[in-house]
């Protein structure tokens, strides 16, 4: 049985991806990482999402840049929560990959996180935290995260005076 499935639109956003895969670990939580492109290898894509589902996959987290399709796509193909990632991969900064992530349709929606690692690393938070919801050890875990974070920032004070 796998938890999550990490999707990236290309090999290139691997590394703007690795935050989320840190924190899926970190938390013990079953995953799996794959490469399927909405545009390149739409059939694939749609295979993968329909034999996670079969597998137990309760969240979809999908990273992808320029007109990031992707996380909509999958969106299309279940009705698990979709996670988006957009990637900044143009010109543009990431403006194109944000509100293609972020302007779904109605009842198709997506949980759009900020660019990059930041969102990539928040991806993999949010994905625990719905699974939390089921799962005490889990909700354990995040919340002696959060007290590690909150002990991060009081010592960080302390350290400017």
């Amino acid at each position: 049985m796998v938890d999550v499935a990490v999707f990236i639109g290309s090999i290139s956003d691997k590394e703007k991806m690795m935050p989320c895969v840190e924190i899926l670990k970190k938390l013990g939580i079953s995953f799996e990482f794959h490469v399927t492109s909405a545009h390149r290898t739409p059939e694939r894509t749609k295979e993968m999402v329909k034999d996670l589902e079969k597998r137990g996959c309760k969240v979809f987290i999908c990273g992808a840049g320029l007109a990031a399709h992707l996380a909509g796509a999958v969106a299309a193909m279940t009705i698990r929560p979709v996670i988006g990632v957009p990637i900044c991969a143009s010109p543009l900064g990431g403006m194109d990959a944000l509100l293609s992530t972020v302007q779904m349709p109605p009842g198709y929606p997506v949980a759009t996180v900020a660019l990059d690692k930041v969102g990539a690393k928040n991806a993999g938070y949010l994905a625990a935290q719905i699974l939390a919801i089921s799962n005490p050890v889990l909700q354990d875990k995040l919340n002696s995260l959060r007290e590690d974070m909150r002990k991060q920032v009081q010592e960080s004070d302390k350290n400017l005076q």
